[in-house]
């Protein structure tokens, strides 16, 4: 009964809080971190998520890891006889830099032959998505690593 009552307690005290005209809701939150409109584009409207089929024989599948933050991205890709990607797709968890990178790599990988691909940069995608040096490791684990070998293992 007393951890209920404390509860609505501290629901009333922040309400009060946050109607306060000399303490605006905006002002008690942190800084807000701004971001490029393009970042904000890709994390609001990702394009091309979701999976492949892995078991299809020409499918490669990475699956990435970032220890600075804790972002995990899987990236795949489809590839056709003649070794251009024809599709790509994603799945991540993570913060919106690391979503809009794997948005971004998908739309680029397309069309391209799997070497092509190999020589996007992250430093490319960080640079089209301005993104801030803090946020520069959201970019690297997407095409690189793990997903690298895989793209070459295929056939």
């Amino acid at each position: 009964m007393a951890a209920a009552g404390a509860g609505r307690l501290r629901r009333a005290a922040s309400a009060l809080l946050l109607r306060s005209p000399r303490l605006p809701a905006r002002e008690l939150s942190a800084p807000a971190r701004l971001y490029h409109k393009k970042v904000v584009d890709h994390y609001e409207n990702p394009r091309n998520v979701g999976s492949l089929d892995k078991t299809s024989k020409n499918v490669g599948t990475g699956l990435v890891g970032a220890p600075a933050c804790g972002d995990v991205m899987k990236l795949q890709i489809q590839v056709d006889e003649k070794g251009k990607i024809v599709d790509a797709r994603f799945k991540t968890f993570g913060c919106g830099s690391a979503i809009a990178s794997s948005s971004l790599a998908t739309e680029w990988v397309k069309g391209k032959t799997v070497e092509e691909a190999l020589t996007i940069k992250n430093t490319d995608i960080a640079k089209e998505l301005c993104l801030p040096p803090v946020k520069l490791h959201c970019s690297k684990s997407v095409l690189f690593g793990p997903v690298r070998e895989k793209i070459q293992l295929l056939p």
